[in-house]
């Protein structure tokens, strides 16, 4: 009986360790389930619209992604097109953005804690990298970067901290990012840590950042612009 009951366990825990393995945005179980914004109830996602009410332009957006944006201090601009612009992208695991870059500008380490994504370079040339997660010894938290030039690919895995910099001093860089949610989420890693509302206790940041407390003091007195819009 004990035997049985241990193996009873294992199977439960790997079946947990499996689904939490394979785990990303619900699959569509129809056609689409298009984003009923008005409805009071809550579940993970969002809940279907009649689809007898479903017409074309809740899969439209006149996004004008064309077009250049006016970047911040930063020197980026990120226009996310998700299930929030589109209620059509409502289950189908998808979502797009488009990335400006002033000279110098850089879209600063951040992590999409539901998607993975894969960018393309249209203009201008970037230095892109992301770092893996805590590792043994010798390839804790690697660090693998590459110069993309127009035309080029590059993929972010999920979760990972992950950033672009435009080297060029003189002119702008665009790129498309296609991303694996209908919402991947964005954390700015500086705006999380030392921008938090309400703040995290200097006395934590300075232990962990092994600073002075007055250095935490003066980054989270900073103003730690959003360049996500």
């Amino acid at each position: 009986m004990a035997s049985s009951s241990s193996f009873l366990l294992l199977a439960v825990l790997l079946a947990l360790v499996s689904w939490q393995a394979t785990a990303s945005d619900p699959s569509p179980l129809q056609d689409f389930c298009v984003a009923d914004m008005n409805s009071p109830v809550r579940v993970n996602g969002f809940v279907c619209k009649n689809p007898m009410e479903v017409n074309a332009d809740d899969f439209f957006k006149a996004a004008a992604l064309d077009k250049p944006r006016v970047t911040n201090k930063v020197g980026s601009n990120v226009t996310l097109i998700n299930v929030m612009q589109i209620a059509g992208l409502n289950t189908l695991g998808i979502s797009i953005a488009r990335i400006d870059y002033a000279p110098l500008g850089q879209n600063p380490p951040h992590t999409h804690p539901r998607a993975t994504e894969i960018l393309t370079v249209l203009e201008g040339t970037l230095y892109v990298g992301f770092v893996t997660s805590n590792q043994p010894a010798p390839n804790r938290n690697k660090f693998l970067s590459k110069v993309l030039n127009k035309g080029d690919v590059f993929v972010f895995p999920v979760g990972l901290i992950h950033f672009q910099f435009n080297p060029n001093p003189h002119k702008p860089a665009v790129a498309i990012a296609a991303l694996s949610s209908q919402n991947p989420g964005a954390i700015t890693i500086a705006n999380a840590v030392f921008g938090s509302d309400p703040q995290i206790s200097d006395d934590v940041l300075a232990k962990a950042f092994q600073v002075e407390k007055n250095t935490i003091d003066w980054l989270q007195a900073q103003f730690w612009e959003n360049n996500h819009n």
